[in-house]
């Protein structure tokens, strides 16, 4: 079997909050993006680019309060991310093209646009190298007065131990250095991995779906064009999962 490509990094900038989640779904079911960051303005986001912060595409809202869109590529330092402008007008197209940007996609976005433009990404810039291989983190030992009982497992979070019943948690999901365990109620942040995750967790009905979600079999209520429904949430199901997701379920 031929190894996985490179995924590419992908931040978004977009201070409306509802573009911003459009886009990062659209990131999230892309197989060869990665999210490496998502801003609500471009001051933030220039913090990110001149600490190195890593970027090979930029999904970039134009209209925004402090520093345009146009005026944050003109601010970007080299080498430069390849930049997707993502706006309600058109007329900012002339503009645009004058700074070398890639492609210009108008609000709402479509998915099926949005792989397009992707796919010039890929056409045009080779997928950064793969990371060396780091060398295997060992697991944080648990007292045994506090370990997995039932369907409950202990975790850590804001710095203390936290009980979480595992029948609550719709999915997990990974997001950079942490993981996020996602309930009806509320979000717990998690240090670590989505992999430490997984080989942590007892629980059998817990099945990764995606390279970015792990998902409890036991809430999902739907599954419709590779997508699954729990409760309020939806995830993504990538092609290497989705076989096997179906027979578990079925089997249910």
């Amino acid at each position: 079997m031929n190894p996985p490509a490179a995924l590419l990094a992908c931040v978004i900038i977009d201070d409306n909050e509802i573009n911003r989640f459009t886009l990062e779904r659209a990131v999230q079911r892309h197989d060869q993006l990665t999210l490496a960051a998502s801003f609500p303005d471009a001051v933030e986001a220039l913090t990110y680019f001149h600490g190195g912060g890593p970027a090979d595409v930029l999904l970039l809202d134009i209209e925004m309060p402090h520093i345009s869109g146009l005026e944050l590529v003109k601010l970007l330092p080299e080498p430069k991310p390849a930049v997707i402008l993502v706006t309600t007008h058109a007329s900012f197209a002339v503009d645009a093209f004058e700074l070398r940007v890639l492609d210009y996609l108008v609000k709402p976005v479509n998915y099926a646009r949005f792989c397009q433009a992707i796919a010039r990404v890929t056409e045009l810039q080779p997928a950064p190298a793969p990371p060396p291989t780091a060398a295997p983190v060992a697991p944080v030992a648990v007292p045994s007065d506090i370990s997995a009982a039932g369907t409950d497992m202990f975790v850590k979070t804001n710095g203390k131990l936290l009980r979480i019943n595992f029948e609550d948690v719709l999915y997990i999901e990974a997001l950079s250095t942490y993981v996020l365990l996602v309930t009806d109620k509320q979000k717990h942040i998690v240090g670590g991995t989505l992999k430490n995750m997984e080989e942590r967790l007892p629980f059998r009905h817990f099945v990764r779906v995606h390279r970015s979600y792990i998902v409890n079999l036991h809430r999902v209520e739907a599954m419709e064009d590779n997508m699954l429904k729990l409760g309020q949430h939806e995830v993504p199901v990538s092609r290497a999962y989705q076989d096997e997701l179906v027979q578990r379920l079925q089997a249910l």
